[in-house]
């Protein structure tokens, strides 16, 4: 009998985590988002379903754009990420712990100063873009910040680390062995990496674009500091609903929507992917 209750008592403290911080909260955030009313008045519930449609007709070109900044910036953590994993795992010999140590330093700093610092590095006449314009190298009405690649840029530096890692571990795991054994069968080194190396690596690509995608693509730091009013993401825009409209159905719903996006989108890439035949390479 005791040994029947052992596994419920050890997952008991997680459940009731996970009970009280995300399953009540999404209730109650679900309910919120069905009410009708303001907040000198009151919220009621009304089952006003039409929130949501409302929501996102409001709001579809920011839903949109959020989307495609996080498919780019997941696009570009992947192709900064896996050569720098790849060259930690195979040639960072003694030294691959310093390496990730250095991977991970700009976290010691918080997520919003790295952000801040970004905006005076592409200020128009910061250190970066000053002597430039000064030396006649770039006009002098150029500018980087307010645009589209400040956000993608800002989004890709500070969500590199999540993709680094994965693909480190993934790649970590593989057997110089095999690869050996495909270059003793007169493979090149580029058919052992694509037939060998990379398919064995999924995992960590898998697991590093579920980090990076579903934050960036909820983000509003970014887009708050280095962005303009022409960058908005939908986090901004659920920020503004519930701190400055107070308007919590409206910023509820979009919450859900978001959410229901993100979980259609991941549950599309683990098809497209194939998570029998990630598991299977993790488990090699």
């Amino acid at each position: 009998m005791r040994r029947k209750i052992v596994p419920y008592l050890l997952i008991l403290p997680g459940g009731l985590w996970l009970l009280i911080f995300l399953v009540v909260p999404l209730v109650y955030m679900a309910s919120v988002s069905t009410m009708t009313g303001d907040v000198v008045n009151g919220f009621l519930q009304t089952f006003h379903f039409a929130n949501y449609g409302q929501a996102l007709a409001a709001y579809k070109t920011q839903f949109l754009r959020s989307v495609g900044y996080g498919l780019a910036g997941t696009i570009l953590t992947i192709v900064l990420a896996y050569p720098m994993a790849y060259w930690i795992a195979f040639k960072g010999g003694a030294r691959k712990s310093t390496y990730l140590l250095l991977v991970l330093l700009p976290f010691f700093v918080s997520f919003v100063l790295r952000t801040v610092s970004w905006k005076f590095l592409l200020a128009d006449d910061g250190i970066l873009l000053g002597p430039l314009k000064d030396l006649g190298v770039l006009p002098q009405d150029f500018h980087i910040l307010a645009t589209t690649v400040a956000v993608i840029g800002g989004l890709t530096y500070n969500y590199l680390p999540f993709m680094v890692l994965p693909i480190y571990v993934a790649l970590e795991r593989v057997d110089p062995r095999v690869v050996e054994a495909s270059q003793d069968l007169y493979a090149t080194r580029a058919q052992s990496f694509a037939k060998i190396v990379f398919p064995l690596s999924l995992p960590g690509v898998f697991a590093g674009v579920l980090m990076t995608f579903v934050p960036m693509t909820s983000d509003y730091v970014n887009a708050s500091i280095l962005g303009g009013p022409a960058n908005t993401m939908i986090g901004n825009i659920i920020q503004t609903e519930y701190l400055v409209n107070n308007d919590y159905p409206a910023g509820a719903a979009l919450s859900f929507t978001l959410m229901a996006v993100m979980l259609i989108g991941i549950f599309v890439y683990a098809k497209a992917l194939g998570t029998e035949n990630v598991l299977e390479a993790a488990a090699r």
